[in-house]
């Protein structure tokens, strides 16, 4: 399981770079975010402070707002380019309203949220330290609903890039019982954890590797090490991908998500989300 958080200055530049063109390349991210937003239309608390942690250009943000529109939603993310691109999204009277913060030094109170929603953050970060200060700020009755990466996500590019080097290339995602520890290592109560899985295909490598770098996540994914990839790395990565292709020709990157609720104290007020481990979709 990880115990460092990427270093700030890093992740921030990735994504802050991706800004612009963030919702043209997020397909599954948005995908994965539309099955979250539907699984919290089961709660049936009515908060009256939310917030969406790592919310990137506002969709999560703007949806929880449809879901509770007498609630104040606050999206915080650590990218400015993000936020410049959700706050030119959100109506002139919403109930809406976006803060440059990390997911582990949040600018709020102790005990002052009801809901923390999280979508594809936590793997960028230690998720006990993220989870603690999730829990610092939630009343004693708040929901925590979040989504992350599982070590299964990239799997084939992962084992690619064996056959080029023996450094790694893709970070280690953690899985659904890390995060389940790191729940209760926090206080949380409640939790259920699930997983899902995707398959995206590409025609080639480098079409797989623009999509990484259009939603910011290539640098953090591949690690600081790999620096500008030479044409013969490129080569002998895209040789080494060929034994995945399917039938088709078509070359598969694998996706892990890991879905997880808690509370962090009280009685339940949602319906336990159960979903077989072995679930698997296919996005084509």
């Amino acid at each position: 399981m990880k115990t460092d958080c990427y270093i700030e200055g890093d992740r921030q530049l990735g994504f802050e770079r991706a800004a612009s063109a963030y919702d043209e390349y997020a397909i599954l991210q948005r995908q994965i975010a539309e099955e979250m937003l539907e699984r919290i239309q089961t709660v049936t608390i009515k908060p009256a402070h939310v917030i969406d942690v790592g919310c990137g250009t506002g969709f999560c943000t703007r949806s929880l707002h449809k879901t509770w529109p007498a609630a104040q939603i606050t999206g915080f993310d650590l990218a400015a380019g993000m936020l410049q691109q959700a706050g030119g999204k959100k109506g002139w009277f919403s109930r809406q309203s976006y803060c440059q913060a990390d997911a582990v030094s949040l600018p709020l109170n102790d005990a002052s949220i009801d809901v923390v929603f999280s979508n594809l953050m936590l793997q960028w970060c230690d998720p006990v330290a993220v989870f603690a200060e999730f829990r610092r700020v939630l009343n004693n009755d708040g929901l925590l609903m979040f989504s992350s990466f599982g070590p299964d996500t990239l799997k084939e590019l992962r084992q690619s890039w064996t056959t080029v080097d023996d450094r790694p290339h893709v970070i280690d995602f953690a899985d659904m019982h890390d995060h389940g520890d790191a729940l209760l290592q926090a206080g949380f109560r409640e939790p259920v954890m699930d997983v899902d899985r995707f398959t995206l295909t590409y025609s080639d490598v480098l079409s797989l590797l623009r999509d990484l770098h259009g939603i910011g996540s290539r640098n953090v994914m591949l690690g600081r090490r790999s620096g500008l990839m030479g044409r013969d790395a490129l080569q002998n990565l895209a040789q080494a991908y060929q034994q995945f292709a399917n039938n088709e020709g078509r070359l598969p990157a694998s996706y892990e998500v890991v879905y997880g609720h808690a509370w962090s104290g009280g009685r339940s007020t949602v319906n336990k989300m159960e979903i077989p481990i072995d679930f698997a979709r296919w996005v084509e």
